[in-house]
């Protein structure tokens, strides 16, 4: 897989697809929920709640959950920032079981 910088591309669906359902909602840290530019824009990108996050619901769809390694999540979630909220350190998930 080649590192895009965060800025997204393509999913398995095409460019952009459409909302889902909004009955699961942004109650917990854990939740994967997927990252949007408002209604029915969805594409590849998605976030992992760390607290619950109410303002989200009926906005951005929850799609799944952690069920294994909150306390990675936890890690990358006390990592430092800097500007624009960008990591002072590289943030990268490998050996993750997939390819």
């Amino acid at each position: 897989a080649e590192y895009m910088g965060g800025s997204g591309r393509t999913s398995i669906y095409g460019d952009q697809f459409d909302d889902e359902s909004f009955a699961m909602k942004h109650t917990t840290a854990g939740l994967l929920s997927m990252a949007n530019s408002g209604p029915n824009t969805n594409g590849c990108q998605f976030f992992i709640t760390c607290a619950p996050c109410e303002w989200l619901d009926d906005k951005h769809v929850v799609f799944g959950k952690v069920v294994e390694g909150m306390l990675t999540v936890r890690k990358l979630e006390a990592v430092a920032t800097g500007a624009q909220n960008k990591p002072k350190i590289p943030c990268v998930i490998t050996e993750c079981g997939e390819y």
